[in-house]
């Protein structure tokens, strides 16, 4: 059965969704059959689909998935490349086969903790989209003086500079004094929205981290700077979450495996990134 080609970039997680694929349709980027793409074209797991003249491979695309589990350190950007050399969250995970790494949500570059990562673009889309409703945990250091009354408005919601805003649960957790340690939950992922909703009552989040995404909590086995593989009950619970079809994780086998093995032992614990990478002299 042929299916749009957008539909079947993403579901190959070449792109990280499909109007991003469409995007790359449009400026001529995708080729079926010899032919440069047009929007509307259909195609199925067996034509030779090409973007920027590199072949995609589609036989298994969309039939299983996987997911990692980042314990991201604080001074990493979420992007695949930063102009400015800053490390990034991609820079450490495993190499794939004919798949690419989409990361669900953004953290920013002060910010530490849960982010997750899978090949499978519909996943991705269904966690990160309002509509779906999946929460997001931090902890959260503020320093000031925290009543009652602040608590009830982050709960019922503030007014930032880009709508309304709100927590729909915070809870004290430890500390004394000036600087407390607060659980917070979130509905959305909005930039910077975690830190904007504490600064608008006059209060300075001094740390931040993630501790969990939706029905995914921090696993006690990953330092800082690392990150493992979710088993396939904690996929099928993540698909479970959001309503889609659950699927089996991809098996690696020979050198793929190997490789895996080999990254995963190799792993740095990093508590803070490091700065701006050097540029290879002339």
């Amino acid at each position: 059965m042929k299916e749009r080609i957008q539909k079947l970039l993403a579901l190959a997680a070449i792109s990280s969704s499909r109007r991003e694929a469409e995007r790359w349709i449009a400026d001529g980027r995708v080729s079926l059959n010899g032919k440069t793409a047009v929007l509307g074209d259909r195609a199925d797991r067996h034509d030779d689909i090409r973007v920027d003249g590199r072949p995609v491979k589609l036989e298994d695309a969309g039939r299983s998935r996987r997911v990692l589990a980042y314990n991201k350190p604080v001074g990493e950007v979420c992007s695949r490349t930063d102009p400015d050399g800053r490390p990034t969250v991609f820079d450490h995970l495993p190499k794939t086969k004919g798949e690419r790494w989409i990361n669900v949500g953004r953290l920013d570059i002060n910010t530490s903790g849960l982010l997750l990562f899978t090949t499978d673009g519909e996943l991705a889309n269904k966690l990160m989209h309002p509509s779906t409703g999946v929460d997001r945990e931090y902890a959260v250091r503020v320093r000031g003086n925290v009543d009652e009354a602040m608590i009830e408005r982050l709960k019922e919601g503030v007014l930032l500079d880009d709508g309304m805003a709100k927590f729909t649960d915070v809870q004290y957790f430890d500390g004394e004094g000036q600087n407390k340690w607060y659980h917070v939950v979130l509905m959305e992922g909005r930039n910077r929205e975690v830190r904007r909703l504490w600064e608008s009552q006059g209060v300075e989040v001094s740390r931040l981290k993630r501790v969990r995404y939706g029905c995914i909590f921090m696993p006690s086995n990953i330092p800082v700077g690392t990150w493992v593989e979710l088993s396939q009950r904690e996929l099928n619970d993540l698909a479970d979450s959001v309503g889609i079809e659950r699927k089996k994780i991809h098996r690696l086998i020979g050198k793929e495996k190997q490789n895996f093995q080999r990254h995963q032992k190799r792993q740095k614990v990093r508590q803070h990134a490091n700065g701006p990478r050097k540029k290879a002299e002339d």
